[in-house]
């Protein structure tokens, strides 16, 4: 499956992504962003664990890799949680190549990633949780039409909670044509 954005095109990921996706995950600056720890396994078991998550998806789960236009790997997102009976799920992005950071890659994703949640799986709502201190991440979710819901603490981490519903979807969508 490929779903083509203004900037981007989302599609299923592969076992030739797992250098960077490792790379990405093992780098302390994109992992801090994502309020885990690196990851600290060598490759070679990452690689293992990779491969078997391709064979057998979460069926509560669904990730794509982010491409350029021209074919560039240079991020993930995920919609999961996925609620069947409230038809809600909850969304993450991650751009590991700096190369494309502020530069509305992001928000393309998200737009994308939104679109097809909304047009394809008709559900009723879309919702993410970010750093309250990813003052970038926040922009790129508001300029999407994602709208502040409240906040949470977990960890030790203070995440902004951001939701946007199918009525504002449309309504966002119309306002742009």
């Amino acid at each position: 499956m490929k779903i083509k954005g203004n900037r981007v095109i989302l599609r299923a990921k592969k076992p030739s992504d797992a250098e960077n996706d490792y790379n990405w995950q093992t780098d302390p600056e994109l992992s801090a962003l994502d309020a885990v720890k690196p990851y600290s396994l060598p490759f070679r078991e990452f690689y293992r664990e990779y491969v078997d998550i391709l064979r057998t998806p979460h069926p509560n789960r669904v990730t794509f890799a982010v491409d350029t236009h021209e074919g560039k790997h240079i991020g993930n997102c995920v919609y999961y949680n996925i609620d069947d009976v409230k038809h809600e799920t909850e969304i993450g992005v991650m751009i590991g190549n700096r190369d494309y950071w502020n530069k509305g890659y992001g928000a393309d994703i998200i737009s994308t990633l939104i679109d097809h949640i909304f047009k394809q799986l008709m559900f009723k709502r879309v919702y993410l949780k970010t750093l309250e201190m990813n003052l970038r991440a926040q922009k790129c979710f508001k300029k999407c039409g994602m709208v502040p819901y409240g906040s949470m603490e977990s960890d030790g981490y203070k995440f902004l909670l951001m939701e946007m519903s199918y009525a504002k979807w449309q309504e966002t969508r119309s306002s742009d044509k």
